[in-house]
């Protein structure tokens, strides 16, 4: 628990992250990012979490960076301030994420949530990557997750009017999950990641880890990779439970084993 990040136990097996920066539309500061760090980490090491909600509040996800933090730095504060080792802990983030996204997702706010495997937006939220209109590029991988997630052309209208765009056009081109109204985008959240939570935790992880790292493979390697571990299921107690459930038509009782 921080001062500004939240972590509670919603369900069986999901871990709710909330973090509320009122005073600045939930800017992501050094001890926010620090912060929020520290809560996937807690999250990673326990067990009995198998799925994640990430959200801000029900009026803004996050609204970028702290720019009153950023206005002065130079290039060597910026290079130290520790903000990657932040991004990276979320990044490795083994397990899956859902996020519930309300209002503004700018900048960093939108870095954020394409961490993210699984998007939920408020009708009302707009997402965008503004930095251009500050004399600077994204910093945490809006460059490359956006233009892996809508295409290049998509992609570069945002990054280079840094124009937000709404929920119902980042649904169109493919950069959120889906759009509910804004009333209902953390109890979706929380549905969802509640049955993320129910399948087996194992076959959860490898499915995000073959997803993420098979976009920068050529695709014979992906299948090699996908093969090899679709293989390897079948040494799981999962696996096993799994289609004796299903020929005894019952439901499973999943273990992460």
């Amino acid at each position: 628990m921080g001062e500004f990040v939240k972590t509670s136990l919603e369900q069986a097996g999901v871990g709710l992250i909330r973090f509320d920066r009122p005073e600045a539309r939930n800017a992501l500061n050094e001890v926010v990012r620090g912060e929020l760090a520290a809560a996937f980490e807690q999250f990673g090491a326990d067990d009995a979490v198998r799925c994640v909600v990430l959200a801000g509040t029900d009026k803004v996800f996050a609204a970028g960076a702290d720019i009153k933090a950023m206005a002065e730095a130079s290039a060597e504060d910026m290079a130290n301030t520790g903000g990657e080792a932040a991004w990276q802990v979320i990044r490795r983030f083994a397990k899956p994420i859902v996020a519930a996204v309300n209002g503004w997702a700018l900048g960093g706010g939108c870095e954020l949530a394409m961490h993210a495997d699984i998007i939920v937006a408020g009708e009302g939220a707009k997402f965008g990557q503004p930095e251009i209109r500050v004399g600077i590029i994204p910093g945490a991988g809006g460059t490359q997750r956006l233009t892996r997630a809508v295409g290049k052309f998509k992609a570069m209208q945002m990054l280079l009017t840094g124009e937000p765009v709404s929920a119902a056009d980042a649904s169109a081109m493919g950069l959120v999950s889906e759009v509910v109204a804004d009333d209902q985008a953390l109890a979706r959240a929380l549905e969802i990641a509640s049955r993320i939570a129910r399948l087996p935790p194992i076959a959860a992880r490898e499915i995000k880890r073959l997803v993420l790292s098979g976009v920068d493979k050529p695709l014979d390697d992906g299948l090699i990779d996908e093969r090899r571990t679709f293989v390897s299921m079948f040494d799981t107690e999962d696996q096993k439970e799994g289609m004796r459930a299903f020929i005894e038509k019952r439901r499973p009782d999943f273990k992460g084993k």
